[in-house]
């Protein structure tokens, strides 16, 4: 598998293997007009909420970190407004890992990120959308579902979901159709909490995740959060080959990880999966 691109293209293409989106694959993308680079990992969005002022140590360590001590400092609602304005009202350039992606008309996506670039894409075809939530006390339940058609997202319950639409699953939440973000400390331990607990994830998801591969792009698990949460939503993954990873260093820590939870770690940057010449990718 690790020379073989086509047959991860084929298996994302039939719903057998899942793509798992982390913040490596914006690269490239820009604010319109300028060459600032939209922020995604833990580092850039830190010094995005902070104006360009680096943080103390402690606080640079991990993004929810640092977000949990803003929105003590300053408010939930500072935090809410940084993470709309910058994925909801900015305007970016278009990415074109996602319009590869997209184009592949995947059964399911996983994307960790915040954004909305697969949704603008997915605007011409109805599908589910998963919105991860947090912090909430109307119902057990840490997701909301929307269902895309007409050109419009309608909320819809569980018992509702057309199970033949393609899924996009945004665990972080996003800001679109109504902004959702997990974000800070606080919101993660009650999001992982309730993942571990089954709460975070649509029963008909959890039915039709078993068995899956996943392919990892853009991701690295060098912090618990990333960790544990990936853990939990591949819940049930194929027992002999969970998937494979796309991290061209790995650290000794990430291999570990990796190899306990029967996932391949393929040394090549995730470009190398879009660059496979495909018949079937058009």
């Amino acid at each position: 598998m690790t020379n073989d691109f086509s047959q991860l293209i084929e298996g994302i293409q039939s719903g057998a293997i899942v793509p798992y989106l982390g913040p490596g694959v914006l690269q490239g993308v820009t604010k319109l007009g300028s060459d600032e680079a939209i922020p995604a990992d833990s580092d850039s969005l830190i010094l995005a909420m902070t104006n360009g002022q680096p943080m103390s140590p402690r606080l640079m360590y991990e993004f929810p970190r640092a977000a949990m001590h803003m929105e003590n400092k300053k408010g939930r609602s500072f935090l809410e407004k940084f993470l709309q304005t910058t994925y909801g009202e900015t305007a970016w350039t278009d990415s074109v890992f996602h319009k590869w992606l997209s184009d592949l008309k995947a059964p399911y996506v996983v994307d960790s990120n915040r954004d909305k670039q697969l949704l603008d894409l997915y605007k011409n075809r109805p599908h589910t959308l998963v919105v991860g939530v947090s912090r909430i006390a109307a119902h057990p339940y840490r997701f909301d579902i929307y269902e895309y058609k007409d050109e419009t997202y309608t909320l819809v319950e569980l018992d509702e979901v057309n199970k033949n639409l393609p899924v996009v699953f945004k665990p972080l939440g996003c800001p679109v159709p109504k902004a959702s973000f997990v974000a800070s400390d606080a919101d993660f331990v009650d999001y992982i909490t309730e993942l571990m607990g089954g709460f975070a994830i649509p029963s008909w998801l959890k039915d039709y995740r078993k068995q899956k591969q996943y392919v990892f792009l853009g991701m690295r698990f060098t912090r618990d959060t990333e960790r544990m949460v990936m853990s939990d939503i591949i819940y049930s993954a194929d027992e002999n080959i969970s998937g494979w990873a796309l991290i061209t260093e790995p650290t000794v820590k990430e291999r570990r990880f990796l190899a306990k939870k029967n996932i391949e770690i393929i040394e090549q940057e995730w470009l190398s999966l879009i660059d496979t010449k495909n018949s079937n990718a058009a």
